[in-house]
């Protein structure tokens, strides 16, 4: 059995290294409601926090797995969302115990999903089907020729 994730991402200032340190994990923040975005999984995280007097500044890599739906075709596909350059500073002092870091990593991974996601570049798109007209009295003008077309007919310019 997997063990539960963390339900947040957060910097214990007491037990910070004056030299930084790296944090790592998976937590399941993304609480989206919408019908065509489904996260899966939890947000895998690898951040570095450092504190430099009164601030404390945190990089790194974000991503989350996400069940999205292509604009183009309406089919259901599978992406991972990347934040490659999270960045984030916060003011601290030394009353602080902790930084709480979900929701700047919720947004940042919210901020980079695709307006138009399509499931593959090539994607054609909706497969479009001809239907020929319910009432037959329009296919009487198939046969009709106008003046341009006859003078073309006889090699006429």
């Amino acid at each position: 059995m997997k063990a539960p994730l963390d339900d947040r991402i957060a910097v214990d200032l007491t037990r910070l290294d004056p030299e930084g340190e790296v944090l790592e994990g998976e937590a399941d923040i993304i609480d989206l409601e919408e019908t065509y975005v489904h996260p899966f999984g939890g947000v895998r995280y690898r951040l570095r926090a450092q504190a430099f007097g009164t601030e404390l500044l945190v990089r790194g890599h974000l991503e989350q797995d996400f069940e999205l739906v292509c604009s183009r075709c309406g089919k259901d596909f599978d992406t991972t969302i990347a934040v490659d350059d999270f960045a984030e500073s916060y003011e601290i002092n030394e009353k602080m115990q902790e930084i709480v870091l979900t929701s700047d990593a919720r947004d940042a991974i919210i901020l980079n999903l695709p307006s138009y996601p399509v499931c593959d570049e090539a994607c054609p798109g909706i497969e479009l089907k001809v239907q020929k007209p319910l009432d037959d009295r329009w296919s009487a003008l198939d046969s009709v020729v106008t003046e341009e077309e006859r003078s073309q007919e006889n090699g006429e310019s």
